[in-house]
């Protein structure tokens, strides 16, 4: 079977010409080998003019063994033959198929060749019309061997095999076409709901973080990118991660959360150093034969003392420093982390004043460019409006998502028993809207040393899987047996679900502490948000949405 990206095809549901895609996406994935990598959905970006930029979709990308590159462009349903060649009729106009093909064609070469350089490329594109016969080949516009109609239909796989050969000489460039392609789409695993999953989200839209921040220079490169949630801060850090390792320096990447380091370490390639501050204390701490001991109080803060004073030896060093949820560090802690940094070495700050629930002070890094991303590429349109209207912020959230069609659900309640009650409601409710229980993250707004959800094993018929607070033998969390994940926000902080329940929510007044804490919570929904509310909280949201409206 081929390697296809994204992952999680098989579990989408989709219809119309939608549907179609993903049946052909099975039809190639089942008929070629995996020295075939086929990427689903890519969307390029050719900027024209300062004010516009020409943007587009390929339906199919498929790199074969040898490097070469097929791009298939799916059209669906009916076409009109016209004197001007095929076209696709919606219901705003006519769109010119050959046309749309070769501004693909030419714009992806393009790109492409501004990765490759002078290495050799090899690309070719094929129009496949699954519902149509073509009467008129001669004069389609498209090349009549780069068609393949509703009468070939079942040659496509042994066509695609033909143009693209399993067998002859490999190009240089296949490996950086891979890694492009793979940055087109955002192939940065984000962390899910599941851990030990590897489900990612894809995100591929104009002027992308990951894509921009990284064209940014600057001497010495110090870059402070100040990202929403969503935003891609993370893609970002893993893209510069692989950048560094495929360029041959090494790269270090710290965040403060456990949980996000843990699946990081997971999902990222070898040759760097993947920990928390306290972890790389840690990790300094035993090499200098020093190991803590946590049963003693103030451990944390010895970790940290331990960074203050120690000098690292050129071993130490790393060529690369990426420093994500810059916002939880202390002050003190960006100095400890760059004198990790080689002579010469970049360094990545990312935060989002938002995500500060610890609420500390911004870090001071003077001289540092910054650069300032507001779009939300992760949670639907919905979601993000409803958001701008609860929540009073500073910089409202741009969606940059194309999903919508996602109401925001809010469940209140009084007491624990009506807590559980409703919470239960809304795991029940997501399950009959098509997710599964696997897909589905129990988000408590309180910690869970304060939750009231803690001692539960089972929340009425759904058993929960939450965090122990342990660790495997390779540094793995221990979750409990179950099937719905439950954590807490602050632990979250980092991650995403498809479904996001975001229970437990209760506060007097809606200060920052709550914004921040809701903003968090909520942003973690890709799909769909349910809001489980105190009917106190829900008397001061329902009067923010009353005077927003």
């Amino acid at each position: 079977m081929a390697i296809v990206h994204p992952e999680g095809w098989r579990e989408l549901k989709a219809s119309g010409a939608a549907q179609r895609e993903i049946e052909t996406l099975a039809l190639l994935a089942e008929g070629l080998d995996d020295s075939y990598t086929i990427y689903h959905g890519v969307h390029w970006t050719r900027v024209q003019h300062a004010n516009y930029a020409i943007v587009g979709e390929i339906d199919f990308a498929i790199v074969g063994p040898t490097g070469k590159l097929l791009l298939i462009e799916q059209k669906s349903g009916f076409l009109a033959e016209t004197p001007e060649g095929l076209m696709k009729r919606y219901a705003q106009k006519d769109k010119s198929v050959p046309l749309q093909l070769a501004r693909t064609v030419d714009a992806l070469t393009n790109r492409l060749r501004a990765v490759t350089g002078d290495e050799p490329l090899q690309i070719d594109a094929l129009l496949y019309c699954p519902d149509y016969l073509v009467k008129q080949p001669g004069t389609a516009g498209i090349d009549p061997a780069r068609i393949v109609d509703a009468s070939q239909r079942e040659f496509l796989v042994h066509i695609v095999r033909s143009i693209v050969p399993a067998r002859g000489e490999r190009l240089v460039s296949r490996d950086k076409i891979l890694r492009f392609l793979g940055d087109v789409l955002q192939l940065v695993p984000e962390v899910h709901a599941v851990v030990g999953e590897a489900h990612a989200l894809y995100t591929r839209l104009s002027g992308g973080l990951a894509a921009w921040a990284r064209r940014i220079e600057c001497e010495p490169f110090r870059l402070r990118v100040i990202g929403t949630a969503g935003s891609g801060k993370t893609q970002l850090a893993m893209a510069v991660y692989r950048d560094a390792l495929a360029a041959g320096r090494r790269p270090l990447y710290v965040c403060y959360n456990r949980p996000l380091a843990d699946h990081i370490a997971l999902v990222a390639p070898g040759g760097g150093e993947v920990a928390t501050y306290h972890q790389l204390a840690d990790r300094v701490c035993r090499a200098l034969g020093q190991p803590p001991d946590f049963s003693l109080p103030g451990a944390f803060a010895s970790l940290e003392a331990v960074l203050d004073r120690h000098t690292p030896a050129p071993a130490e060093c790393f060529d690369e420093i990426i420093i994500d949820e810059g916002q939880d560090f202390q002050t003190g802690w960006a100095d400890n982390l760059l004198r990790f940094l080689r002579p010469g070495g970049r360094a990545w700050w990312l935060e989002d004043p938002l995500q500060n629930l610890y609420e500390r002070p911004p870090v001071a890094l003077p001289g540092w460019v910054s650069l300032r991303s507001d779009i939300n590429y992760r949670s639907p349109k919905d979601i993000l409006d409803t958001l701008n209207l609860l929540l009073p912020l500073a910089h409202p959230v741009e969606a940059g998502s194309p999903l919508t069609g996602s109401e925001v659900d809010i469940l209140s309640y009084r007491g624990t028993d009506e807590l559980v009650a409703r919470s239960v409601s809304a795991v029940t409710k997501a399950i009959g809207l098509g997710f599964k229980r696997s897909h589905i993250a129990l988000i408590s707004y309180r910690g869970r040393e304060h939750s009231a959800l803690t001692p539960f094993t089972k929340l009425g018929p759904y058993s929960l899987r939450a965090p122990t607070g342990r660790y495997d033998l390779l540094g793995n969390p221990v979750l409990t047996e179950g099937d719905v994940l439950i954590d807490s926000v602050h632990r979250f902080k980092g991650r995403a679900a498809p479904c996001v329940i975001l229970t437990e929510i209760d506060f007097e007044k809606l200060d920052d502490k709550a914004i921040r804490r809701l903003f968090v919570g909520a942003t973690r929904a890709t799909m769909k948000l349910m809001l489980v509310v105190s009917e106190e909280a829900a008397g001061v949201l329902r009067e923010r949405l009353a005077n927003s409206g």
